[in-house]
């Protein structure tokens, strides 16, 4: 586990020595010990300067960056990264079926302004994308929350190659890691979340969404999202298979009464 988490950290440019020794120690326990937190109801700032609460974004499920913008390669790289993948997420779930945020956590630099430029240089132009600064109390708050660590070193900032997914009640629900997105990493938890319709909602949507969960398939040859009416199908004479063998168990049972 120290070995993937000191990768991670790795990746995001020359760790400092203090850095890397406390990674190898904690790294991914303290991330991976934020799952299941709630994330408050933490205010941020979008790039017009506006608040924004994130807690308003409850009700789908939500994917969150943290990023500094004065870095010049791995941040930018993992938010295009990220854009692709976000891409066919949506491509399979629907274009409304989750939000993402991109934070600044150098506090001091990533303004408002600052974060559109970042948007604008990555080309970043997907609707219910938000680019978010916030003052240092509610970065660290917010990054505690998290289980996202930053440290400060010659070259700005090591960090954690971190993407969080969180569930449409503001839970914790999974992280990804990694510059390079994997497709399913991201995708699979998404799915689950977007799929996740209660019985209340009504027998009939609860079953579609069902269905639809366990048909919507990966296809590695394209790298996309695909639904295989096959399994579809397969369940649907499954079902007709089962209710003629009931039929006929029930039958001989009063013939034989």
């Amino acid at each position: 586990m120290f070995r993937l988490a000191l990768l991670i950290l790795l990746t995001c440019g020359a760790v400092s020595a203090g850095a890397a020794t406390y990674e190898r120690k904690s790294a991914l326990d303290i991330s991976q010990a934020a799952l299941g937190r709630d994330i408050g109801k933490h205010v941020l700032r979008d790039t017009s300067g506006q608040s924004f609460v994130l807690s308003s974004q409850r009700g789908k499920p939500l994917v969150i960056s943290m990023i500094y913008t004065s870095c010049h390669h791995v941040c930018p790289l993992i938010t295009k990264n990220l854009a692709k993948t976000v891409e066919i997420a949506r491509d399979a779930l629907g274009t409304d079926a989750f939000e993402v945020v991109t934070i600044g956590f150098d506090w001091q630099v990533d303004t408002p302004e600052q974060m559109r430029s970042y948007a604008a240089a990555q080309g970043v132009r997907a609707p219910n994308w938000y680019f978010l600064s916030a003052d240092g109390g509610t970065v660290e708050a917010l990054a505690g929350v998290l289980g996202f660590q930053y440290f400060p070193s010659a070259a700005g900032f090591d960090h954690l190659a971190q993407t969080t997914i969180v569930g449409r009640d503001g839970i914790v629900y999974r992280q990804v890691y990694g510059v390079e997105i994997d497709t399913q990493s991201l995708v699979e938890p998404l799915k689950e979340l977007v799929f996740d319709t209660p019985r209340s909602a009504g027998l009939l949507q609860h079953w579609a969404s069902t269905f639809k969960l366990f048909c919507t398939v990966y296809d590695p040859t394209r790298d996309r999202y695909r639904f295989d009416y096959s399994i579809l199908m397969t369940i649907l004479a499954g079902s007709l298979s089962l209710g003629a063998v009931a039929f006929f168990v029930v039958r001989e049972w009063g013939q034989s009464r």
